[in-house]
C-alpha cells in the first residue's frame, strides 16, 4: 500500500500543488510507521531474519566497521528529511546525515586496506563503545605480539586541496590550525589505556588525499599516515614495540568491556 501511495504522490507532485506535497508527507509517514510496526511484531515473534530485512539498505551489522556512523545517518533521515531531500530542500539534518555516512564509508575503505592483517593473526574490533558516555572506537587493534592501537579513519576526499603539515608541532591543514580537532581520539586512547590497562598507539588512517602516499606525520602524541600505507605501517611499527603476552583471553576481556556500538 506505501508504495501505490509513493506512485500516485509523485505523479501529482509533478503536476504541481500544495495536494500533491500533502500526500507525499503523508505516504511518506504511512510507511515508515508501517515498517516500524513490521519491525517489531518481528522481533516480538523472534524472527530476525524478517527484522533484518525490513532494516534500510545503509544498515550495517553490529561491530562491524562504519556500523554507529550509518545508524546515525539513518536516524536523522526521517521520512519528512527525506521529503525535503528529494524535493531540493537542504537541511541540517541531511548534511550531518551525508557527513556520518561519509564517516562510515572511511571506516570501511580502512577496513579493506587492513584485511591483509588478518591473515596474519591481527585481531580488529570494530565500532566500539565505552561503558559510558556517546564516544567510540573506530577500530581497536591487536597484533600477534600483543601491541593494541586506536585506529581511527578519517576521510576527507572533499578536502584534498588542503594538505596536511605539521609546523611548530602544531597540525595545519592550509593555514588554519586544527590541533584541537586530535582531542577527541586522544581522549578515546586514554580511555583505552585506562579500561584495558594497557598503553596504546594512536594512528590516524587517512582516506583521501590529504596526504600523499608514504608521508608521515605526527603531532600531540598522534600518528597520522594515508589508509592505503595501514598495513606496511602497523607492520613496521608494531616491531618497534616490547612484545606483550596478551592470549585470546585479552581479546574476550577487550570485546566485553568495549561492547559493540550498535549491538546495545
Amino acid at each position: 500500500m506505501p508504495v501505490i501511495a509513493f506512485i500516485l504522490a509523485a505523479v501529482m507532485y509533478q503536476a504541481g500543488g500544495l495536494a500533491g506535497v500533502l500526500f507525499l508527507v503523508a505516504a511518506a509517514a504511512a510507511a515508515y510507521i508501517q515498517r516500524a510496526h513490521l519491525t517489531r511484531l518481528a522481533r516480538t515473534l523472534r524472527l530476525p531474519a524478517v527484522a533484518r530485512l525490513l532494516r534500510p539498505s545503509s544498515t550495517r551489522g553490529a561491530g562491524e566497521a562504519g556500523a554507529s556512523s550509518f545508524a546515525r545517518a539513518r536516524a536523522l533521515r526521517t521520512p519528512w528529511v527525506r521529503l525535503l531531500t528529494a524535493i531540493g530542500i537542504s537541511t541540517p539534518a541531511e548534511r550531518l546525515a551525508s557527513k556520518c555516512e561519509a564517516g562510515g564509508k572511511g571506516e570501511q575503505a580502512a577496513a579493506h586496506f587492513l584485511a591483509p592483517l588478518l591473515r596474519e593473526g591481527w585481531v580488529f574490533l570494530y565500532d566500539r563503545r565505552f561503558p559510558r558516555g556517546k564516544a567510540n572506537v573506530d577500530i581497536l587493534a591487536i597484533s600477534p605480539r600483543g601491541g593494541v592501537y586506536n585506529l581511527d579513519p578519517k576521510w576527507w576526499s572533499a578536502q584534498a586541496r588542503y594538505h596536511l603539515r605539521v609546523v611548530d608541532g602544531r597540525l595545519m591543514r592550509g593555514e588554519r590550525d586544527i590541533t584541537g580537532w586530535l582531542d577527541g581520539v586522544r581522549y578515546e586512547t586514554k580511555m583505552i589505556n585506562r579500561l584495558l590497562s594497557v598503553q596504546t598507539v594512536t594512528v590516524l588512517l587517512m582516506v583521501g588525499d590529504v596526504l600523499a602516499p608514504g608521508e608521515r606525520l605526527r603531532v600531540a602524541g598522534v600518528r597520522m599516515i594515508p589508509a592505503a600505507d595501514a598495513c606496511t605501517y602497523l607492520r613496521a611499527l608494531d616491531r618497534e614495540q616490547l612484545p606483550r603476552q596478551r592470549g585470546p583471553q585479552f581479546v574476550d576481556v577487550a570485546a566485553r568491556l568495549l561492547p559493540s556500538y550498535t549491538g546495545r
